[in-house]
């Protein structure tokens, strides 16, 4: 059966008059007569009766209109959804971590959509609570398509693949006693407060173990779960911190001062779901970023 000569057959059924349907549909007239006419003679059924010059639905008719216009509105209601999945197949989902999302995730998509200017693919940015165990959460409900964050798991469903990497620091207000100091050994901070990171955190148990290595554990007069919030206490004076070499450090009122001993890096990952179906342009971000890296 022609989908086209049911659409006809619904807007002549409407209006009842064979010139104002055929103007409704841009056709032309015998056309539009023709294709009621093949309709009614495949169904075998009279949708039609004359009087004078007009026409009006048969008893038939009336009771197959109905119908057809529950077969278009279902078959448009199928299409429009298609269309939308097929939109939410360009679309890709990312959370970050807000470190991240200052410099190194904006220069990475920009770079990706320069190299695909052909191809309509979208982005959809989070950083979520902020926190690598939230958003690998998001990750496995599948809020997110592709998260950017530490490492939280060695669970075998997600995938976690090295993305970027950054060397721990000291930072102090700008005139703290150790200010002046061009290089620092993790055990020459135990005397002085600390704003420390909490248990939420992903580094709460590196720094723990970092502390252990230099014989002692620090004078903590915050516990905060971000680093870029500890940051922001160190600025005003609430005490020192060693953190993630951050680029919004460079930015704020403070001495950032490298670490001698003991070495350690901070790796972020992209990570992505293992047994999951990715969208083509999912796909291709995810390759793009691994030929980078």
């Amino acid at each position: 059966m022609n989908l086209y000569h049911l659409r006809y057959f619904s807007v002549l059924a409407e209006t009842e008059n064979y010139t104002k349907a055929a103007k409704l549909l841009s056709i032309t007239q015998p056309s539009l007569s023709n294709a009621i006419h093949s309709l009614e003679q495949e169904i075998k059924v009279k949708l039609f009766a004359k009087k004078g010059r007009n026409i009006y639905l048969t008893k038939s008719g009336k009771l197959f209109v109905t119908e057809v216009n529950k077969a278009l509105t279902t078959l448009d209601q199928g299409i429009s959804e298609v269309q939308k999945s097929n939109q939410h197949d360009t679309l890709i989902r990312i959370a970050t971590l807000r470190t991240l999302s200052t410099q190194w995730l904006p220069n990475t998509v920009h770079d990706f959509l320069a190299t695909n200017q052909k191809t309509q693919i979208h982005f959809e940015f989070s950083t979520d609570t902020g926190l690598s165990p939230d958003i690998i959460h998001g990750l496995r409900t599948e809020k997110y398509d592709i998260c950017f964050c530490s490492k939280v798991d060695d669970q075998e469903d997600i995938d976690y693949f090295p993305i970027a990497e950054q060397e721990l620091v000291v930072i102090t207000p700008n005139n703290h006693p150790l200010a002046a100091k061009k290089e620092i050994n993790l055990a020459e901070t135990l005397p002085y407060k600390q704003i420390t990171f909490s248990p939420r955190s992903g580094l709460y148990s590196i720094m723990r173990q970092l502390f252990a290595e230099c014989g002692g554990h620090p004078t903590s007069v915050y516990s905060i779960e971000e680093d870029q919030a500890v940051a922001g206490l160190v600025a005003n004076n609430f005490g020192i911190a060693v953190v993630p070499n951050m680029t919004i450090l460079k930015s704020m009122p403070i001495k950032i001062i490298p670490l001698t001993f003991p070495k350690w890096k901070r790796v972020f990952y992209m990570a992505t779901l293992k047994q999951h179906y990715k969208t083509p342009a999912v796909k291709h971000f995810v390759d793009f970023i691994k030929e980078q890296n």
